[in-house]
Formats: structure tokens, C-alpha cells, sequence
């Protein structure tokens, strides 16, 4: 598509999506941060869409295009010659409706990969509540950012906007979340671990035993405790999503055990630590939808804390970090020698990875460097062995779910656990195929 045709549309769709919202008058729910926005938004529809006419993003509508989309109606692909017409004389049409069915409440990603995004996007919907998800210390997207405060500042913008009557939903734990507090004029509201969080989580446990494996955790709210189990998927990063999703539940006047019964039908995206069988009987941690610094180590350190026979490790670039690329990997690299047994890297930029693992002590001989994905597949399920647990992941670009589907006993079902399955990405080539 040539640029100016890009920009008419782009304009059309920020023109009738601001449109529509001046008719209908939703609630928005705008998410940023580094790691979990989509987690966060599937779990905050779950919460509120048993109680309300919701609707949430679709996949990774989160940009200029993705945002007025979702706004606009409830596409689900951008696929198709006509795609784009339709979607325009769609959006005219029920415009021009005298009433329409239309939801109460809207829960929008705003996704950050550029200086002014931010803005681009708050000029098309300006939200009445902010979810903020943990922010690393080398966040992807930082590539294009002259430092790390230069990116913080532009998702803070997301805080800025937010009326005095709307809240912020600020992660406790997280350094950058919280000081977003001071930046806004909404009432916030804080979830984490750490003692003071308004939204408390507590007793996180994992189950891979279990059938079928979960983790668990209690969130208190005012002296209130309830359990939360979150099914198919590990990590602490899912009683994150829980909590902030309970925070956005207290907000619109959820009571807490509404809100625990709300999320036990809760599933957690594909590709966001979820537990699939694997060949020999292996254990596969699908964690392939993409990777940041912050979301690998959380990764890696869930695989240090499960008990297991061999525990591997197999890890692809980390994209858009900049001048921090070398840093970023090597310091993953140090921490997989740690958590891992076996090591297999994939990509350019994940040999560092491997370089300093073997600089922290992990053999040569359990350290197995690819530059093809196919390669590496079938590498690994040559080396699975029974009791094995393995971590795959990796950026979008590097393509890390055709190595669980070389690997995942029931291949069949690919279609319906692993990411970016549809005919678009499979004639998509990865970085590395």
C-alpha cells in the first residue's frame, strides 16, 4: 500500500473513530506499559464482560490503524483486497444510524514504538481509566528513543490524560509504574506483592502437576482475600494480569469475590507462558509472542523455580533495543546459565546470549547456537528426552512458535494454541527461517 493512500486512511479512521465516541459515549480502558498489555486487556474484559457490554482489542490492534478499528467495530483481521473499503462504509453507515447497539466500555492497547505515538493515539481516544503493566529496565521499543526515560515519559502520557474523575491502575513493583502516580490528576489505584499495594497479591504458587497445570495466588482488597487460579499457563506475570484486572473491577464497584469467580474463566493468550505437552514427554513453556529484557527474565527465572529433570532454554533475539542489544543479551545470557541445564539460541543478536552463558559457567556442550529456526526444531526434538521442561522464546520477528509446533506432542492442535497461526503469517517469512 503506498504511503499516501496509508495516510488518507489513517485519517478517515482517526476522523469516524472520534466520531463514533462522540455519539456513543463509552467507557475507555486505555493499556500501556512494557510486559502483559495484551494479558491485562484479556483479563479485563473477562472481569467486566460478564457484568457489561465490553468489547477489547482485537490480536495486536494497537497503533493508528488497530486503535480506531476496534473502535469503529469489532474486526478481527485487517486481511483481504477489500478490507479497507468495507471498514470505511461500515463505520459511515452505522454512524448514520439513529441507535445502535453499541458497547458500554472499550478496552484499548495503546501500543509505543516511536516519540509522539503516544499523542497520535490520545487524539483518537482519550481513556477514563489507565492500566499500567511493568516497564523493565531495557523496555522494547527503546530503539527509537534517545533513553529509557524518554520512552517512560511517552506511556506516561497515557496517566497525564486521564480526567480527575477516571483512575490509574499503576503497578506497585514496578519503579516506573509507580511513580506515575505523581503524574496524574486521577484516583490511582496500585496492585504488586509489596507491602502498601492497594491491590495485594500474595501466596503465588505454581502447579505443572496439576491436570491442568496453573498457578495461584490471593489478591486482598481492603481486608478482603480471595483466591485467583489461572489455568494452562505459569509465571508470575499472570497474578500481575489478575490483579490488575481485580483493580479494574474494584474501580467500576466489583465487589472482590465477583471479581475472583469473574476471572476463573479467565485463559491466558497463546504465546504468553502457556503450558503445552511436548514430545517424550516433555513440558513446553510457550512464551513466543515476543520477548523484551524484563519479559525474559521473568521467563527464565519461572524456570528456574519449577522442579523438573533437565530444564532448557531456548531463546531468539530480543528486537529494538538499540545501543542496549549487547548488554540486554548478555545479561540473559548470565541468567539462562543459571536457570538452564541446555542452552539453544537462535538469531545474530542471541549469540551473546550464549556467549555469556558460557562466561557464567554453562559447558560449551550444552550450548547450541542456530541461525534457523527449522534448524533449531529439529535439533531440539532430537535432544528431548522424558521429564524434560523446555522455555521457548523469542521476538516476534525470529518466529519462535514453529519451534513449539516441531516440538508439541499434539501438533494438530497448533491452530489453536499458538500464536500467529492464520495464512497471513504463514506466508510471512520469520527473520531466521
Amino acid at each position: 500500500m503506498k504511503p499516501s493512500i496509508l495516510s488518507i486512511i489513517q485519517k478517515l479512521l482517526k476522523t469516524l473513530a472520534r466520531l463514533t465516541l462522540r455519539k456513543y459515549k463509552p467507557g475507555i480502558i486505555g493499556i500501556t506499559g512494557n510486559v502483559g498489555k495484551t494479558s491485562a486487556k484479556e483479563a479485563i474484559y473477562t472481569v467486566l464482560g460478564r457484568e457489561r457490554k465490553v468489547r477489547a482489542a482485537s490480536k495486536n490492534f494497537n497503533n493508528e490503524l488497530g486503535l480506531p478499528l476496534t473502535i469503529l467495530g469489532n474486526w478481527q483481521d485487517t486481511g483481504g483486497v477489500f478490507f479497507w473499503g468495507k471498514a470505511l462504509i461500515s463505520s459511515m453507515w452505522n454512524l448514520g444510524l439513529k441507535k445502535k447497539s453499541y458497547p458500554e466500555i472499550l478496552v484499548l492497547e495503546y501500543g509505543i514504538d516511536h516519540p509522539c505515538d503516544m499523542r497520535k493515539l490520545l487524539e483518537i481516544a482519550r481513556p477514563h481509566m489507565g492500566v499500567v503493566t511493568p516497564i523493565g529496565d531495557i523496555p522494547v521499543h527503546i530503539e527509537f528513543f534517545a533513553g529509557k526515560e524518554g520512552l517512560i515519559r511517552e506511556k506516561a502520557k497515557l496517566v497525564t490524560q486521564i480526567p480527575a474523575t477516571g483512575f490509574a491502575i499503576l503497578n506497585a513493583d514496578n519503579k516506573a509504574s509507580v511513580e506515575m502516580k505523581d503524574q496524574t490528576r486521577a484516583h490511582a489505584i496500585t496492585y504488586g506483592y509489596r507491602e502498601g499495594a492497594d491491590i495485594q497479591i500474595s501466596n503465588f504458587e505454581t502447579h505443572l502437576e496439576s491436570t491442568p497445570p496453573c498457578v495461584t495466588c490471593k489478591l486482598t482488597y481492603n481486608g478482603n482475600l480471595v483466591p485467583v487460579r489461572i489455568e494452562n499457563a505459569v509465571g508470575k506475570i499472570q497474578t500481575y494480569t489478575a490483579a490488575a484486572a481485580a483493580a479494574v473491577g474494584i474501580a467500576f464497584g466489583l465487589n472482590l469475590v465477583k471479581i475472583s469467580e469473574n476471572l476463573s474463566y479467565y485463559k491466558s493468550p497463546p504465546g504468553r507462558m502457556k503450558v503445552i505437552d511436548g514430545l517424550k514427554g516433555s513440558i513446553v513453556i510457550d512464551d513466543t509472542y515476543n520477548s523484551s529484557p524484563l519479559a525474559a527474565e521473568e521467563a527464565l527465572d519461572t524456570l528456574g523455580d519449577i522442579k523438573a529433570k533437565r530444564k532448557i532454554a531456548v531463546l531468539g533475539d530480543m528486537l529494538e533495543l538499540g545501543k542496549q542489544t549487547i548488554e540486554a543479551h548478555e545479561k540473559i545470557g548470565k541468567l539462562a546459565a543459571k536457570n538452564a541445564k541446555v542452552l539453544i539460541t537462535i538469531g545474530a543478536r542471541a549469540k551473546f546470549i550464549a556467549e555469556a552463558a558460557k562466561d557464567a559457567g554453562l559447558p560449551q556442550k550444552s550450548i547450541f547456537v542456530f541461525n534457523n529456526t527449522l534448524e533449531a526444531g529439529r535439533a531440539l526434538e532430537e535432544m528431548l528426552k522424558e521429564g524434560d521442561l523446555v522455555l521457548i522464546k523469542g521476538s516476534q520477528g525470529v518466529r519462535m512458535e514453529r519451534i513449539v509446533k516441531e516440538v508439541m506432542a499434539e501438533p494438530k492442535k497448533a491452530k489453536r494454541l499458538l500464536v500467529r497461526q492464520d495464512e497471513r503469517w504463514f506466508s510471512k517469512p520469520g527473520m531466521y527461517d
